[in-house]
């Protein structure tokens, strides 16, 4: 599966160099744009595996549409300008690459990869931190219906822990919608 790739580049010599280069090493490019605004809508619709974008553009910069589409795909900025206050505005934004023109191939072939594997391996931590949020408000849940449970029933911890457990594997349930059920008065031992 190869790569897709969008390219914002207002310099339309430059857009065709790039696309040249990216299609001799097999990524495929499936939009161009020579105006910010109009890359932020291609690479919303298009969702590529990789955005590249020029900092200077028409109507929307470069940096400013990397902010808005960073959960989307990687963006790796490719300019003429090398100043520390655009790298760090760039680095805030989430960029996960910075090449500065001229670009030579042995240049811009490992940053995409490098921004590729980033972004996946950042998706893959998000994903990992969502499952960890939802066993901790799952853990939370269920420690509440405990507490419920040792209250006005008079169990001890492991008792209604127990009951929780068996509750759920008879209903063929999770323990966090037993929990719920409780809290919400809906089932009682």
């Amino acid at each position: 599966m190869s790569i897709r790739v969008v390219i914002a580049e207002d310099e339309a010599i430059i857009r065709l160099d790039l696309r040249e280069t990216l299609e001799e090493e097999g990524y495929e490019v499936i939009g161009e744009a020579g105006r910010g605004d109009v890359a932020l809508d291609l690479i919303r619709e298009l969702k590529p595996d990789l955005a590249i974008l020029d900092v200077k553009m028409p109507v929307l910069d470069g940096i400013s549409a990397a902010e808005k589409i960073i959960s989307i795909a990687p963006v790796l900025m490719l300019t003429a300008f090398s100043q520390k206050e655009l790298i760090d505005r760039a680095r805030d934004a989430g960029v996960m690459a910075y090449v500065v023109k001229p670009f030579q191939k042995s240049d811009l072939i490992p940053a995409i990869e490098v921004a590729i594997g980033r972004f996946r391996e950042l998706q893959a931590l998000t994903g990992q931190m969502e499952v960890l949020g939802e066993q901790l408000e799952a853990r939370k849940i269920i420690d509440k219906a405990k507490g419920r449970l040792i209250d006005e029933f008079n169990m001890k911890e492991q008792e209604a822990f127990s009951f929780i457990q068996r509750t759920a594997m008879k209903d063929r349930s999770r323990m966090r919608d037993v929990a719920e059920k409780i809290l919400s008065g809906e089932l009682q031992p």
